[in-house]
Order: C-alpha cells, then structure tokens, then sequence
C-alpha cells in the first residue's frame, strides 16, 4: 500500500495528574487517527478512552469510506452502551471519554468528534480548528460532564457530550482537504489549555514535518504549567 501521508503522536501525563487518561491511535495502515480524553473527575477515564482506541484499532477497512466510517459509529455506538453498563456496574455515576478522530480517503478528509477534544487544519498556510467544541460555557481544567440540562450560568464549562454519558451518542463530521501540504492536528484539551490558536498557527508554519511538531507542541506544554494530561497527533498529506 501506497502512504500519501506521515503521522506522528505523543501522550504525557502532564505535571498535575497522577496518571493519565488520555489514549491515541496512529493507523497509518487504514489511514485512521485518534485522540481519545477520558474525563477527569469520573471514575476510569482511562478506561473509557484505552477502549475507545483499541476498539478502532482493531476495525479492519473493507469497501469504501462510507462503510468504514459506518463502521466507526458502529463501535462507538457500542463502546458508548458498554461504558454506560459498566458504569452501572461499578456504581459509578459516568465512564465516559471523548474523542476526535480524522479518516484518509482519496478523495478527501474526514474529521469526526464527540466532546472537547480538537482538530486543526493547517492548509495554505494558515491553521484553523474544523471542530467545535461540545461545551457549554467556558470549561475549567477538569473535563466534567453536564448533560443537556447544563445551561451557560448553571452549568458552564462542562461537556455536554461524551462517549459513555448518555444512551445515545451522536457525532459531528466534517470534511476537510486533502491537498497535499495540508497538515492535522488532533489534540486533547491539555495542548490548548498551555498553547493558544496563535502560537498552534506559529508553530505548525515553522515546522512543517510531524514528528517535530510533535516535540515542540509538547517542549513547549510541559515548559508550562501542563495542568491536564496532554496529547497530540499531527497528519501530513503527501504527493
């Protein structure tokens, strides 16, 4: 199999948490990405996200995009219903995660996400995030689930989707370019907490390859505060 692109990825516990409950997925192979964030505060985050991305790393790619992608919602679908029962279980109130996750197909690019954890587009030049953040109000460090009866006063800064929070899961695509130069960012709220659109824009122009993208996204979290666990994955579309 040809590649048309190179990945690179990387998760830290951060200088705050005791460990971390973030996951990744690189699969070069089928041409699927993941960052997964499981939620602070809430029994087994890490859990929730480590069964998010063994799940997808396991789905084989039969047919076309579409079947695929079918077949991503599937799993979630049932990862989504495994946590809920789990939960149940341990008595515990939710074990849930988000997740953003990016699919290569020849014909185009396909971002899908459930909750805070972001992707960026850096294409022409300039970078800009093609996901939108599934909060209500503006979110503290601690990645908490508040349901749709969360409002912008009595519940802001909190989720209000995640995997494994609610019987249905529903899920945001959108599609993107896949020019070649055109470069991802999938990332767990710990990158954006230190480093702001700007300086994500800075330094994706300046360097271009992922693997030292990478390592400067996380120099530079980790020469901050690094409150939450911090994750990051970079897709670079080739010729």
């Amino acid at each position: 199999m040809t590649l048309h692109y190179q990945s690179a990825g990387r998760t830290e516990t951060g200088k705050v948490r005791r460990h971390n409950e973030d996951s990744i997925l690189l699969r070069d192979d089928v041409g699927l990405w993941v960052v997964a964030d499981g939620l602070g505060g809430h029994a087994a985050g890490d859990y929730a996200s480590q069964m998010i991305v063994e799940r997808l790393g396991a789905l084989p790619r039969k047919g076309s995009v579409f079947d695929f992608i079918e077949a991503i919602e599937d799993s979630l679908q049932q990862i989504n219903a495994d946590l809920i029962a789990t939960a149940l279980e341990r008595g515990s109130d939710i074990i849930g995660s988000t997740v953003v996750l990016l699919v290569h197909d020849k014909d185009f690019m396909l971002c899908g996400w459930v909750g805070d954890s972001r992707a960026y587009c850096n294409e022409d030049g300039r970078l800009r995030q093609i996901t939108r953040d599934h909060v209500h109000g503006t979110k503290d460090d601690v990645t908490q689930f508040g349901g749709a009866t969360a409002t912008a006063q009595a519940g802001a800064g909190v989720l209000s989707r995640a995997v494994g929070a609610e019987e249905r899961l529903f899920m945001d695509w959108v599609v993107a370019s896949n020019r070649p130069g055109t470069q991802f960012l999938l990332c767990s709220d710990g990158i954006n907490k230190e480093l702001g659109d700007e300086e994500l824009d800075a330094e994706s122009r300046n360097l271009p390859e992922p693997q030292a993208l990478v390592s400067r996204l996380f120099e530079l979290s980790l020469q901050r505060a690094a409150r939450d666990n911090i994750s990051a994955v970079i897709v670079r579309l080739e010729d």
